[in-house]
């Protein structure tokens, strides 16, 4: 784990003898984080250096290990520190928000990790490109691929991720301010195109085209969204998953979908995810809120996810705070699933590891199956609450009209529509194996719940 030419290292003793130490954290301290599993099985975590007790004490990618998604163990730093040539122009104390990817080159595999520096409420930010032959490294920085500079430009360049799509490698990217954009990458440097090289930005002036944009949203909320993740949808297109609101307190996740890369991505009620003039708390699909489980501590502002696709299923990794302690923080990882109509949802309950199903042929198929005592949480309501879970009973009157698809998929048509997955999960209050669901409901929201009885 290491870099060339690099800015110096963060004060390894601030914050004094009180402050656990790092090698304590498991998935503590585990911010904006992305997880990829190597070629021996094991999963490797990436996240923005931070710690919630006190200054940094490394910088440049904090780096977590994992055999089964649910205990992570902290091994250190991707690079020592914050790389020249982003120190240069940002002054960045630490790096943010990494995507690392496997990309096969003509000379074989080479991991790619976009990194992100700047500073709170500052469009002089950008975005570099490190490479390693693995996710424990050694890691090399190459240079910055995005820079933007706060009194020039418009865009942001922070919170990259990298699509690659056949032939193409594009970088979705952005943060508040001009919102969310798309550009080209050359698939053998990674690097941005038509130059295809490292850049240096100018002493002033414009330092990067921003590319095409996909989404934005108005100043009267502050133009707050920001950690764009683009992964294909079943059956063709592509799903915009993206983070909303305020970091510490109302930040949530919601998605929209899009026939091509390059947008436009419209939600179930048909506004684009670029429209200023619709209610800005209604664009986007809600998948995930603050809220708060019987039994369980309170769910504070779950976002900055990113997608894990391997062995036929897909799991959302994210950070989230606690109600009770909100400035604490850590990774969750959950189920990601499609619906029969193509969106994508996310189960309420957390990854469980080997407890988890994933034989789809083995999901709910029957009506039957459905029935019984539920504990929802629907996430229709403010997000700035942290909305607590309620029981419902389900019997034939309430399944009336349903249509079984198979493998846990169900809708309903008329004049209260449903488009829900129920599937297999582990109760993590009751410590058992549980039935869950995810729903677009009849009100247009996402209902998710877990079967209690």
């Amino acid at each position: 784990m290491t870099t060339t030419d690099t800015a110096p290292s963060l004060d390894g003793g601030a914050g004094g003898p009180s402050r656990p130490d790092p090698s304590t954290w498991g998935a503590r301290n585990a911010h904006d984080p992305t997880a990829v599993r190597d070629d021996h099985g094991v999963y490797w975590l990436f996240s923005t250096d931070a710690d919630a007790d006190g200054p940094l004490r490394a910088s440049g990618v904090q780096i977590r290990r994992s055999t089964d998604l649910v205990t992570w163990e902290y091994v250190g730093c991707a690079l020592d520190g914050v790389p020249a040539p982003a120190f240069a122009h940002t002054g960045a104390d630490g790096l943010w928000a990494p995507d690392v990817v496997r990309v096969e080159t003509a000379d074989g595999v080479q991991w790619r990790m976009y990194y992100s520096a700047s500073t709170f409420g500052s469009r002089t930010s950008a975005i570099g490109l490190a490479t390693a032959p693995a996710p424990e490294g050694p890691w090399e920085d190459r240079g910055l691929v995005v820079a933007t500079r706060h009194e020039v430009d418009h865009h942001n360049a922070i919170d990259a991720q990298l699509v690659i799509d056949g032939k193409r490698h594009v970088m979705v990217y952005g943060s508040f301010f001009a919102g969310l954009h798309v550009i080209e990458l050359d698939p053998v440097t990674g690097f941005a195109l038509p130059s295809g090289k490292a850049i240096t930005p100018a002493p002033d002036g414009p330092a990067s085209s921003p590319g095409t944009l996909i989404a934005r949203r108005p100043r009267d909320v502050d133009t707050a969204l920001e950690g764009p993740y683009v992964i294909a949808r079943p059956g063709g297109g592509w799903a915009l998953v993206v983070s909303y609101d305020s970091l510490v307190s109302t930040y949530h996740l919601r998605v929209a979908v899009a026939r091509d890369l390059e947008g436009p991505y419209v939600d179930p009620a048909g506004h684009a995810m670029t429209d200023l003039d619709a209610d800005p708390t209604s664009v986007g699909l809600t998948v995930l809120a603050s809220h708060r489980l019987e039994g369980a501590r309170g769910i504070l502002a779950p976002g900055h996810a990113s997608v894990l696709t391997e062995q036929g299923r897909q799991l959302l990794v994210h950070h989230t705070r606690f109600e009770e302690t909100p400035r604490q923080h850590e990774v969750q990882v959950r189920r990601l699933v499609w619906t029969h109509e193509g969106w994508p949802l996310v189960s309420i309950q957390p990854w469980a590891g080997a407890r988890e199903n994933d034989d789809e042929s083995t999901w709910p198929s029957r009506l039957a199956e459905l029935e019984g005592e539920w504990e929802i949480v629907d996430f229709g309501g403010p997000t700035d609450v942290v909305t607590p879970s309620r029981r419902v009973r389900v019997g034939p009157a309430e399944l009336e009209g349903l249509v079984a698809h198979g493998a846990g998929r169900f809708t309903r048509d008329g004049s209260s529509p449903v488009d829900a997955v129920v599937f297999p999960g582990w109760d993590a209050v009751r410590g058992r194996a549980a039935l869950v669901c995810a729903a677009r409901g009849p009100a247009g929201s996402v209902v998710v719940g877990t079967r209690v009885g």
